[in-house]
């Protein structure tokens, strides 16, 4: 088994209320040349998660992360209009506090993080600015949103 450290939350950048479902990331990627999935888990609409990538194998979601990590990816991210949006709805808010509390008590996990956060640091100072994200996924601050992982997660009502 890898040793994991690390969670990255990503979205599946599709607009809201377009559910899909992990077999449906998994055709998309694997027509882009991908062997499969590359998140581990996908959390739909009404909060089922869903196995993607087994944890046995190195993850297809985050350059530098893959080795380490587990890559959770919730439907949705955009707007009507195609810009970033957190679109997350209650049940997948709420599978996605159980998701990572999970995988916390099941390995020792240092750093929770959303995609954009993994952005290189251009400007040297130890911060990944906003303008410095490569990209906006998850759409919404994970550190922000979970600020006490590491300690009993702290759901903001």
């Amino acid at each position: 088994m890898k040793k994991i450290d690390s969670i990255i939350i990503h979205c599946s950048a599709t607009r809201e209320g377009q559910d899909l479902r992990a077999r449906d990331i998994d055709r998309m990627h694997r027509q882009q040349g991908w062997a499969e999935i590359g998140y581990n888990y996908v959390i739909t609409l009404d909060g089922t998660i869903e196995k993607g990538r087994a944890l046995t194998k190195p993850g297809a979601h985050c350059l530098g992360y893959n080795n380490h990590s587990v890559g959770i990816c919730y439907i949705g991210g955009l707007d009507a209009a195609g810009k970033a949006k957190d679109t997350r709805t209650p049940a997948q808010k709420k599978s996605m506090d159980q998701l990572i509390r999970q995988v916390c008590r099941e390995y020792e996990i240092i750093e929770l993080l959303g995609h954009r956060d993994t952005s290189p640091d251009l400007n040297g100072n130890g911060i990944v600015e906003p303008h410095e994200w490569i990209k906006m996924c998850p759409c919404f601050d994970v550190r922000e949103e979970y600020p006490n992982f590491m300690k009993p997660i702290i759901v903001k009502p």
